[in-house]
């Protein structure tokens, strides 16, 4: 089972026996391809280099409810769902507050390694086998078609491991990308994240996200404060440039809305990760390989999420490998399906997001006061108490576009952003 590490015996120790698909990482994406596949009949092995899946744990959890009904994991263990929310707090550097009430709650927060873990022993109940504390060290490359992966075990040996399709799940290294031949995502578009657990926070609104944008604390992306039941709280930073950590410390103590909550809180764990906010890459496919979840990029570029365009993107990698086995075509001519049918999920909310992205990067701590405080003079929050869908922004947008301050409040912003990029 998953809570015991397992090695790679009998027959994998063969360099003469194929697997239909090997999944490098054990993560959302990699466990959801692996789970579609092997619902589909395909014998899928599963590499993660860790020892227990899930850990260490590098994202906050926020999640949309409708996305994760949508693929089929909601509702979900007492054990992993740690809270829910139907409103968002957004904050300037000065501390204008405004509000976004919602009729029902949209999203949720998870424990992200049992959620992760969830995933990973519903494709082990499936027929998927997965082998921890097993790195995968390379691809196995022959006429410019990938196949198969060489593994190394914690014991130190190394064996090869042949198979029709690889599945690079491996997350933001983009490691086994290059060895594939593709390009990864553009290292300038990160940020460096922050994510803390406290306890001791004052004041939290049990059901209310807390988002602090600007410049002075959080260059280049935001900070978040995520309530839990039990009175502890996910708190978290992501920055273009400096230290995360110092930022966040700062943030804690001389926000003037978040030092109130946070100045006397205790950090009791910390973890650290990176972001990339350029949208999917290019090509995240060649013959015999497939990239899914912070691997292709498949993340936000509005709020750095990639867990469920990860699975979106999975479940969509799991259909085109299927194909190809059922075809016996691994080529690159054929796999270009999964761009594709990835291109035309998410292709048109990627634009947008991206142009969102480009605006809030362009504003200043001033700007960013006028824009929250222009958001609560409008009534936007009234606009906006009826949205139930966080991930497909772009989606999202054209249906608020009907709703005369909708309207309005995207005419000023595209002004203003005009006003710093001619």
């Amino acid at each position: 089972m998953l809570s015991k590490p397992n090695t790679i015996v009998g027959n994998l120790q063969s360099s003469k026996h194929m697997e239909d698909i090997v999944v490098v990482g054990g993560g959302p994406s990699g466990s959801f391809t692996a789970l579609n596949l092997a619902k589909m009949g395909a014998k899928v092995t599963v590499f993660e280099e860790h020892e227990k899946i899930g850990l260490p744990s590098h994202c906050a959890g926020h999640i949309s409810i409708r996305s994760l009904k949508n693929l089929g994991l909601y509702p979900l263990p007492e054990s992993i769902l740690e809270n829910t929310f139907s409103q968002a707090n957004f904050f300037s550097p000065k501390g204008f507050k405004f509000s976004i009430q919602l009729r029902k709650p949209v999203t949720c927060s998870l424990n992200r390694a049992a959620f992760d873990k969830l995933i990973a022993e519903k494709a082990e109940a499936a027929g998927a086998s997965y082998h921890l504390k097993s790195r995968v060290q390379s691809l196995i490359v022959k006429n410019n078609i990938v196949k198969g992966v060489t593994v190394k075990q914690s014991g130190g040996t190394e064996k090869s491991v042949p198979a029709k399709i690889v599945v690079d799940a491996e997350g933001i290294s983009s490691r086994l990308l290059r060895q594939a031949g593709l390009s990864p995502f553009n290292r300038s578009s990160l940020v460096y994240a922050v994510e803390a657990e406290v306890e001791g926070v004052k004041d939290m609104e049990p059901n209310a996200v807390d988002v602090y944008m600007g410049k002075t604390f959080a260059p280049g992306f935001y900070a978040w404060l995520i309530p839990r039941l039990d009175g502890t709280a996910k708190v978290g930073l992501a920055t273009k440039s400096g230290n995360p950590k110092e930022s966040l410390t700062w943030l804690m103590s001389n926000h003037p809305a978040a030092t109130k909550k946070l100045g006397r809180a205790k950090i009791t764990q910390l973890s650290f990760h990176s972001i990339s906010l350029c949208g999917t890459i290019s090509k995240a496919f060649s013959s015999g390989f497939i990239a899914v979840g912070d691997a292709a990029s498949q993340i936000k570029p509005t709020t750095g999420g990639g867990v469920i365009l990860g699975l979106t993107c999975s479940r969509i990698a799991a259909q085109i490998i299927h194909e190809a086995l059922e075809k016996n075509d691994v080529s690159s001519d054929f796999l270009q399906l999964y761009q594709q049918r990835c291109s035309e999920t998410l292709g048109f909310d990627l634009k947008v997001m991206l142009r969102i992205r480009h605006f809030l990067d362009s504003l200043s701590d001033d700007r960013v006061e006028r824009v929250l405080r222009f958001c609560a003079k409008f009534g936007l929050s009234e606009t906006l108490e009826n949205v139930d869908e966080i991930d497909f922004q772009g989606q999202t947008i054209l249906k608020l576009l009907t709703k005369p301050s909708a309207f309005v409040a995207l005419a000023y912003f595209m002004l203003l952003y005009l006003s710093v990029n001619p």
